[in-house]
């Protein structure tokens, strides 16, 4: 069972789409909470300021300030200022001001302000002004192109 609330009440069915055979959710709505956690291979639409706990192999594409607590396997398009927590195999395309906190194995391609903690076999390509913490096996390529 999954739960979407915005202001701690349940969202309301006629402000969001979802597609069972594509297992897509489609909403223009800000600041929700969703949790898929019992849910993999997902893909949510949202506006700003939401907050996600899903399953492995997700794919997001989000407005500003979101927050996401994932499994592994997941995609990332999202604006500024989001923090991450996900497992492995992620690729990330952000707007600045993120942090991530990911697993092994991750991609990443951000704006600027951004603070990374990592496990191996990382990629990173980003602004300026951003803190890395990683294992072993990374690649770094920062500042502008």
């Amino acid at each position: 069972m999954f739960s979407i609330t915005k202001g701690g009440k349940e969202l309301s069915k006629d402000l969001y789409t979802r597609d069972e055979k594509t297992r897509t959710l489609s909403t223009t709505e800000s600041g929700l909470v969703l949790d898929f956690s019992g849910y993999s291979d997902c893909t949510f639409e949202t506006g700003a300021n939401c907050t996600f706990d899903t399953g492995s192999a997700c794919t997001f594409k989000t407005g500003v300030g979101c927050t996401f607590d994932t499994g592994s396997a997941c995609t990332f398009e999202t604006g500024a200022g989001c923090t991450f927590d996900t497992g492995a195999d992620c690729t990330f395309k952000t707007g600045s001001g993120c942090i991530f906190n990911t697993g092994s194995a991750c991609t990443f391609k951000t704006g600027s302000n951004c603070t990374f903690d990592t496990g191996a076999d990382c990629t990173f390509k980003t602004g300026y002004e951003c803190a890395f913490t990683t294992w072993d096996g990374c690649i770094f390529d920062t500042g502008f192109d």
